[in-house]
């Protein structure tokens, strides 16, 4: 039975209990002794461990996806905390909680899904409109749209992540276009409930770890977008060419620059609120989830976060104020975020 979640663990504490192994890697010390890196997880977070001793016994036991038991000591390496582990054994999967160590959105999915459908059907565009509904009113589609992650460890890297993120810049995109008119609204809708589709391919989420599909690590999610894209237009009679083009421009350069992933950059006018609106809502869950792993109440300084390249001041949340209702849709947005050099977190 697990007993210790991963945000519980502290300083100097001795371990002894069950954890899902997220990776592990097999490597060699300077001095050329074999040892493991194992990332292990649970639904309150991640953690790094190492098996400094008889790694070539324990490798076979630790497989990516499995629920191990462990007996480790943890102690804090370079501003974070990490586990050094001394002895592993493998827990069957048919004896195992997996709703334990997996996370998944706090929110109610099918209440998003509503939502998402409802902002769908209200695009103006009629071209536009026809292609949202021919992915989103596809059963089996929308049904891996609602499970999959958004990511594997960035934002909103948990089950149904893909659906909260969407239905987020899909709001945003829709605050924003009624708020500068010069934006075609229902093209800026399109880039937002479509710019991350390919993630349901890009990601193998049929296990209890997921991670990526050989065909998402060879062409990445946009590239994947565009075709599923073309695939619908395709059956959508007298579609027009350049109206394709652009939304195929927004799927393909929503990260902004080169350097993230982004094939293109961004050339409409869309397309630069659709980058800004993505990452807006990315950076929004990332720190987000920082707080939540905060010990105790009140302002408090969080560990160095690569991601951002920072450390975060954050504000640490009570029992009672963790579990929060599904946000509402709102007619006002947050204050604008000044000039930044922060990394992108796709």
């Amino acid at each position: 039975m697990k007993t210790l979640f991963i945000s519980d663990i502290k300083d100097g504490q001795v371990v002894e209990n069950l954890f899902m192994v997220q990776e592990v890697s097999k490597l060699e010390t300077k001095a050329g002794k074999p040892y493991l890196s194992v990332k292990l997880m649970d639904k309150s977070g991640e953690i790094v461990a190492k098996v400094w001793d008889r790694a070539e016994k324990h490798e076979p036991h630790c497989p990516a996806g499995a629920v191990i038991a462990i007996k480790a000591r943890c102690s804090s390496y370079r501003n974070a905390l990490q586990l050094s582990i001394t002895e592993i054994q493998r827990i069957p999967d048919g004896e195992v909680d997996f709703s334990a160590f997996v996370s998944s959105s706090k929110y109610d999915l099918e209440a998003l899904a509503a939502e998402f459908l409802a902002l769908a059907k209200g695009v103006s565009d009629p071209f536009i409109k026809k292609l949202l509904l021919t992915f989103f009113e596809d059963e089996g589609f929308f049904a891996l749209f609602k499970k999959a992650p958004a990511a594997k460890m960035m934002h909103h890297a948990y089950l149904g992540g893909l659906l909260e993120h969407t239905l987020g810049v899909a709001r945003l995109a829709d605050a924003v276009g009624r708020l500068y008119p010069s934006l075609d609204r229902s093209l800026l809708m399109a880039g937002a409930m479509l710019h991350d589709i390919g993630k349901i391919k890009e990601f193998s989420f049929d296990s209890h770890c997921f991670d990526y599909s050989d065909s998402g690590r060879l062409m990445g999610h946009m590239v994947m977008g565009v075709e599923m894209v073309q695939e619908r237009i395709n059956t959508i009679k007298d579609f027009p060419e350049e109206l394709a083009v652009r939304i195929k421009h927004l799927i393909l350069s929503h990260h902004g620059r080169h350097d993230f992933g982004s094939p293109t950059l961004p050339m409409l006018l869309e397309g630069f609120a659709l980058n800004f609106i993505d990452d807006l809502d990315a950076k929004i869950n990332t720190i987000e989830k920082v707080s939540d792993q905060a010990k105790g109440e009140g302002y408090q300084w969080s560990d160095y976060q690569r991601s951002l390249e920072r450390f975060l001041f954050v504000k640490g949340r009570s029992a009672q104020t963790q579990e929060e209702p599904a946000p509402e849709a709102t007619e006002s947005l947050p204050e604008p975020l000044p000039p930044s050099k922060q990394p992108s977190l796709f």
